[in-house]
């Protein structure tokens, strides 16, 4: 039994450049719709909503915040404990050795700082950053997005991904332009 095979494509994807944000909104809502799932949006400015129409809808930086806080917990309470009741023994003022109470103030700092570390390099891990290249950036128009061009992009490896199929459908949604791009 042969198995086919998927090649790479030979092309980025196509990217549709739209008139103002409502017509992404509406657009990026219609591409969700229709089945696609490798796509994204470009625009000189947060979008209400679109995020959502994207299928934006993982939360996967709080786990690695809380996995962070706890180690930094755990990591803070063990090196006060460490200090003061292994490393070294001293008793001053008939306070126990282990003393948890004066370990708050520690643990809580080491556990912040744990947490705010992981979630910056948890964040950047999950979004590939830093990129300094993308293929996107070949389209003619790009440039414009950081200013005053809306676009939405559809990968060539999306398993619905038919360049022509696709073209015509991005080209219904009262796309100004749509170009292909390369890789």
């Amino acid at each position: 039994m042969a198995h086919a095979t998927r090649t790479a494509p030979p092309f980025y994807g196509l990217m549709a450049e739209f008139d103002s944000a409502q017509a992404l909104l509406d657009a990026a809502r219609k591409v969700g719709d229709a089945g696609y799932t490798k796509t994204d949006a470009y625009s000189p400015f947060p979008i209400h909503g679109l995020a959502e129409a994207l299928g934006f809808r993982e939360r996967a930086v709080a786990p690695i915040v809380l996995m962070g806080g706890i180690a930094g917990a755990l990591t803070g309470y063990g090196l006060c404990y460490w200090t003061s009741v292994i490393a070294w023994l001293m008793n001053s003022g008939c306070r126990p050795y282990h003393s948890w109470v004066s370990f708050i103030p520690p643990t809580f700092e080491v556990t912040i700082l744990f947490a705010a570390l992981s979630a910056v390099f948890g964040m950047l891990a999950l979004n590939g950053l830093p990129q300094p290249y993308h293929p996107v950036f070949n389209a003619p128009r790009f440039s414009q997005a950081t200013q005053d061009a809306f676009f939405l992009a559809i990968e060539a490896g999306d398993p619905k991904f038919d360049a022509t199929a696709t073209k015509r459908f991005l080209s219904g949604l009262h796309a100004r332009e749509v170009v292909q791009v390369e890789n």
